[in-house]
């Protein structure tokens, strides 16, 4: 790369962005993990650190002594990882949200939405040669698989009109993230931890860019999304409560 930088300032600008881009997320291997260098699956192997708690459709999770938890997310076909939501039209609403493989990008926002909803603290400390990318997170106390999570939601999710959107996942709501709207679901009970103090944190959801303009041509939605940006309580119809509706 350094060659490259002499090739001219495109080169040079490519080569800064690199090494910000490893000053702000450290690229290290599993084996400071406390894994097995050699071994075909190291993630299944013993490991002396770390404790294995659970094993999802996107993320290897283990605990430390120390109260961390760290969420291995593996890159699977075509470098895909995560999840993310993808849109369609639908039949009995407007919209049909399904969550799909993910990329970098969508797994880095998820884990910023985390944050911004006031979830359990999370951290991304590493990514390793594989192309695994490494989450940590403080150890909570898990909640009773089951336990209907619709009045605990975090106060900054905005309840979707069931006219405009159906989604693959539990309790779908909208967020906005600079002004951006995002669609965030999945907010069933075993992504919840209490924290030492029992307060209630979010620590996995699936989420996903909602559609605007151009992407949706849904005039109904737009309206709704231009309104609720400014008033988190506005109606699906600009003149009619939904309790008329």
């Amino acid at each position: 790369m350094i060659l490259l930088e002499a090739a001219g300032p495109q080169w040079a600008a490519l080569g800064n962005a690199i090494r910000g881009l490893r000053a702000l997320l450290p690229f290290r291997t599993l084996a400071d993990f406390g894994f097995s260098e050699g071994e075909e699956t190291p993630l299944e192997e013993a490991n002396p650190l770390l404790r294995r708690i659970g094993v999802g459709v996107e993320a290897w999770a283990f605990a430390s002594r120390d109260g961390s938890v760290y969420k291995f997310y593996l890159p699977r076909e075509e470098k895909r990882v995560g999840s993310e939501f993808g849109f369609s039209r639908g039949e009995e609403t407007l919209l049909l949200a399904r969550a799909g493989l993910g990329d970098y990008r969508a797994l880095l926002e998820k884990l910023l939405i985390i944050q911004l909803l006031g979830g359990m603290a999370t951290e991304v400390v590493a990514v390793t040669p594989e192309g695994i990318l490494v989450a940590k997170q403080v150890l909570g106390e898990p909640m009773p698989q089951g336990d209907d999570m619709s009045g605990n939601l975090p106060g900054s999710l905005i309840e979707i009109p069931s006219r405009f959107l159906r989604a693959d996942r539990d309790h779908p709501r909208l967020l906005f993230v600079r002004d951006r709207p995002y669609l965030v679901a999945d907010l069933h009970a075993r992504n919840f931890v209490r924290d030492r103090r029992g307060s209630l944190r979010v620590i996995d959801l699936v989420a996903g860019p909602f559609p605007t303009g151009t992407d949706l041509r849904e005039p109904l939605i737009d309206s709704w999304l231009s309104r609720v940006l400014a008033d988190p309580g506005a109606s699906a119809l600009p003149d009619a409560p939904d309790a008329d509706l």
